[in-house]
């Protein structure tokens, strides 16, 4: 096992077709990641998923309400990292009042691949968490998404200062190195 996770963030229904707020090149992103995945695993990189769920005392959200088909994680994901731990949030960090970094520290990682959903938010704001900075963080560009091309292009030229950016096959390479 390495010191590396792979953060999957919100690779949930509401995102797809059919779902309440498909995003650009979702099913792409999506089967390129199932791929990632596997490939990570075989290299011992621990795979967590990350799911938001609309916070209720807010009222209905316009997507990732509890208890809808849309807020599940997409079963090929799921599929990809059947025994993954499953980090809930209700916000675009995913450190935010959740039990991530418990994970973290239970597995020993040192370094975080983050992919996912959507790019200018919750990868983001996980990038770039406070307590994100005692990690080795890198951002796959290309197994992440948002609505539209030009907002993902947008958002990494605003994580280029900030943190790594990495196409996936680099990354899988650079544990290679290790």
């Amino acid at each position: 096992m390495t010191s590396t996770a792979l953060l999957i963030i919100d690779l949930q229904n509401d995102y797809f077709e059919d779902g309440a707020f498909p995003l650009w090149q979702a099913k792409q992103v999506k089967d390129q990641l199932v791929d990632v995945i596997k490939q990570a695993t075989e290299r011992g990189v621990l795979p967590i998923h990350i799911q938001h769920v609309a916070d209720p005392s807010q009222g209905l959200a316009p997507f990732f309400n509890e208890g809808t088909e849309g807020v599940d994680i997409h079963p090929d994901i799921l599929n990809a990292a059947p025994e993954a731990p499953v980090v809930v949030k209700h916000y675009a960090d995913s450190f935010h009042q959740t039990n991530l970094e418990d994970v973290l520290k239970q597995h020993g990682i040192k370094k975080l691949l983050i992919a996912g959903m959507m790019t200018q938010n919750c990868v983001t704001h996980t990038a770039i968490s406070e307590q994100a900075k005692e990690y080795d963080v890198a951002v796959l560009t290309d197994v992440s998404t948002t609505v539209s091309e030009m907002l993902h292009l947008i958002a990494l030229n605003a994580l280029a200062p900030r943190v790594k950016l990495l196409d996936a096959k680099q990354a899988l390479l650079s544990l290679q190195s290790n």
